[in-house]
């Protein structure tokens, strides 16, 4: 058995390994064909939006062989001895609501092939679809043998699954009972560490079928999103931050930051804050995992205390959310289309500018307080680390001529950026291998987005249900009714977005609170612009956020140390985003001048 689960895993990686690749150069080949007044090839938009899907399905599944699916919680405030039990229940709980959302998705697919649609080339729509049963069916065995060692602790995971059959052949309910039993049982496997994306689909398909909404409802909102025209990109970006990350692009970057800043009081510190911004836009748990092990060692023997140099390095691990080609700025202007992605971007730079002088100003006080060692400003040596991280630093010029030079699609911008860092660290960067490297980097990439997309798809879902049950114009009233001022709703919204980001990704807040709040600040004649920035800097912060904030979490495991070492140390540095946050919030013309100014 052990050999055949080898085998099934070794074509699961080959094929994931594939997915991403060909995602990657059909738009490439794509643009160039139309530069040159070529044909291109036939239907090529449409597989990559479909490799999009086969990247989120076979990701999620290979994300659950290593037990990393994206959760809330690593339950690491239980005692031991619940450490077995509480696995069993959360496994047995993934097992059940990922199996229902296999058999949902099968119903998806069997429809799709009723309606008879077709793609491109004589595909059929419903064949591509495949990979969402398949892959759920493979999440929903793996979460039957994460339960434990032991055969027994694997039967009690999979006894979970009565409870969906059961509830197959029961009616629709007349009341709530099911709500008010199923939906805390959920919420407690959220605390107790049952991924984001089983949360999220378990209460979508509970509230959908109280409802008499089909369950394939889910997994239909879920393939809609994914296929859309722009998401593809998510995953292009973030293996274009992972081939610089491997490539030690970071190591030669820190040299440029280090050369340039390093001889100012805290000028290491400015170094972190920067660093860190320039790679947050390949995602905030990149940053920290990849540069929190080069970081901190450097920070320390500067003469930085350690508990400043971690929370320096949580503080900074999103501060470049709002940058170019930030994902979360794409994402939201996609989802949001009320508002321009190059017009957010614009309304995004001074707000991120604030933030990141606000947390290099405090690395600069700390620097003189602790007297920190600086390093003497040399022109030759500034001048040489320039030169050897030149390709690197061309990385933005490329992505900003691809977004907003009028030659390509995001898409196609996106992979244009794949190819180009893929050449760089090959040839220019030098410690790169095709062979060695580049079939583990694009598996690593392909798992975490798996996760990543898994949950986006699941949030749609959750959306759905808002939706048909007009929560939107419900909750509009009532703020028309109780909140008359913009500065209370202000108010309101801060808190509500930093509790929800504390708890929830980006990616799935945006999903399902936009739809909310987008109606309520147009009411209140907030700017589009302004609302994404507000938006997206409050859930920047919500990463910082207290108890399970994404960056707390990554931290902890990444430097190993309990989170209420974590806590105290990124403390100060909440406290100053915070500021930044409220600034950002009540002085408007921080975002909509230079919008204004630019005539976006």
């Amino acid at each position: 058995m052990t050999g055949v689960w080898r085998t099934l895993g070794g074509w699961e990686k080959a094929v994931a390994i594939g997915a991403i690749s060909v995602m990657s150069l059909l738009p490439v080949i794509e643009m160039v064909a139309r530069l040159l007044g070529l044909s291109g090839i036939p239907g090529s938009v449409v597989f990559v939006q479909q490799l999009t899907l086969w990247v989120a399905f076979l990701g999620a599944a290979l994300a659950a062989t290593g037990d990393r699916l994206l959760s809330l919680s690593a339950n690491t405030f239980l005692p031991e001895k619940w450490t077995i039990p509480t696995r069993v229940f959360g496994c047995g709980l993934t097992t059940a609501i990922a199996a229902s959302l296999c058999w949902a998705s099968f119903q998806f697919v069997v429809s799709e092939r009723t309606g008879g649609k077709m793609l491109a080339l004589g595909v059929p729509a419903w064949a591509p679809a495949v990979v969402m049963p398949v892959g759920l069916l493979l999440v929903t065995i793996r979460g039957i043998r994460g339960a434990g060692p032991k055969g027994s602790h694997r039967l009690a995971a999979a006894l979970f699954l009565l409870v969906p059959l059961a509830l197959a052949f029961a009616p629709p309910p007349a009341g709530a009972l099911v709500l008010w039993i199923g939906i805390p049982v959920i919420l407690a496997g959220a605390v107790l560490g049952v991924p984001i994306f089983a949360t999220l689909g378990g209460v979508a398909l509970l509230l959908l079928w109280s409802v008499g909404q089909p369950a394939a409802t889910v997994p239909d909102n879920a393939y809609s999103l994914m296929v859309s025209d722009v998401l593809p990109s998510l995953p292009l970006y973030t293996l274009a931050g992972y081939l610089l990350v491997e490539g030690g692009a970071a190591v030669r970057l820190l040299r440029v930051y280090t050369a340039l800043f390093g001889w100012l009081p805290g000028g290491l510190a400015i170094t972190t804050a920067v660093g860190c911004a320039i790679f947050t836009w390949a995602g905030s748990g990149v940053t920290i995992v990849s540069m929190g092990g080069l970081l901190l060692p450097m920070l320390v023997k500067a003469g930085y205390p350690q508990r400043f140099s971690i929370g320096l390095i949580n503080g900074s691990g999103s501060l470049g959310l709002l940058f170019p080609p930030s994902l979360p700025v794409i994402f939201y202007a996609v989802y949001a289309k009320n508002v321009h992605i190059d017009a957010l971007f614009v309304g995004g730079f001074v707000p991120g500018l604030l933030m990141v002088s606000m947390v290099s100003a405090w690395g600069v006080l700390q620097g003189i307080r602790s007297g920190a060692e600086r390093s003497r400003f040399s022109f030759t040596d500034a001048r040489k680390a320039v030169w050897e991280a030149k390709w690197e630093l061309a990385v933005p010029v490329i992505v900003l001529a691809g977004l907003f030079g009028g030659f390509s699609t995001m898409v196609e911008a996106g992979a244009v950026t794949v190819v180009y860092c893929f050449i760089v660290e090959c040839l220019a960067g030098g410690g790169f291998s095709v062979r060695r490297d580049y079939p583990r980097v694009a598996l690593e990439c392909v798992t975490v987005m798996g996760g990543v997309l898994l949950i986006i798809g699941m949030a749609k879902g959750l959306t759905y249900y808002l939706s048909i049950m007009d929560v939107p114009a419900t909750l509009t009233n009532w703020v028309d009714l109780h909140i008359h001022s913009k500065y209370v709703f202000l108010i309101l919204l801060n808190l509500v977005l930093l509790v929800k980001g504390s708890f929830m990704d980006v990616f799935s807040a945006i999903i399902i609170m936009v739809p909310l709040i987008q109606p309520i600040a147009a009411r209140f004649g907030i700017s589009p612009v302004q609302m994404g920035v507000i938006f997206l800097a409050n859930l920047e912060l919500g990463y910082l956020t207290p108890p399970i904030g994404m960056n707390l979490c990554l931290s902890a495991y990444r430097f190993r140390l309990p989170l209420s070492l974590i806590y105290r140390a990124t403390l100060p540095f909440y406290v100053i985003l915070l500021v930044g946050v409220l600034l950002i919030t009540y002085l408007p013309a921080l975002t909509t001048w230079p919008v204004e100014w630019l005539g976006f």
